[in-house]
């Protein structure tokens, strides 16, 4: 398996890259997330996932080891191919894609394009317990039960701002207050954004 990739980068594009690798020219299949962290015509090194099938072989590239290790735990699921997996990257940093699974957050999961309820749902009933494993960030943690979080949102929502970004705020209150009500944190919410 190659493990990581490193060199001259010679085309960027939101789903992909080709990186010069002492002549030879690797073609990286990337998600949004990484492509953000990606700088531009310089020597990069991407962590890799080579995917061999029957009827191809591609490789994938991640600028950070969490979201290699977030794709590869994705992928184990059952009905969870590669382009699903990239999509799930490419909407959500690996971060909060950790931290839907853990928290059993459903909304989120299915907030992707192409995810249903049930595939939400047998996403984070597989991956609950080795999430929390897999990412060395300390910044993802099990969060108590919120009922005022999604109902928050939701306010949020109805006041015109869109739900990601509400998401990351509403997040970062109750990691400060887990006791917030649905009040207090749409108030703190609407400071912030």
């Amino acid at each position: 398996m190659i493990a990581q990739i490193q060199g001259q980068l010679i085309e960027k594009n939101l789903t992909d890259v080709v990186i010069d690798c002492h002549g030879v020219g690797y073609f990286v299949e990337i998600s949004l997330h990484t492509y953000g962290l990606i700088p531009d015509g310089e020597m990069i090194k991407l962590y890799t996932y080579f995917m061999v099938r029957e009827d191809a072989q591609r490789l994938f590239g991640f600028a950070e080891k969490s979201e290699r290790e977030v794709f590869k735990l994705l992928i184990s699921v059952s009905g969870i191919g590669a382009n699903t997996a990239r999509t799930m990257l490419s909407s959500l940093d690996p971060s909060q894609i950790a931290q839907a699974i853990a928290n059993g957050d459903v909304r989120t999961i299915q907030s992707v394009k192409g995810i249903g309820a049930k595939t939400a749902q047998r996403v984070i009933l597989d991956l609950k317990d080795k999430i929390l494993q897999v990412l060395e960030d300390p910044q993802i943690s099990v969060l108590p039960s919120n009922r005022g979080k999604d109902e928050a949102l939701s306010a949020l929502e109805t006041l015109g701002y869109q739900r990601k970004q509400a998401q990351k705020v509403v997040d970062k209150i109750l990691q400060a207050q887990s006791d917030a009500t649905t009040e207090q944190l749409i108030k703190e919410a609407l400071k912030q954004l």
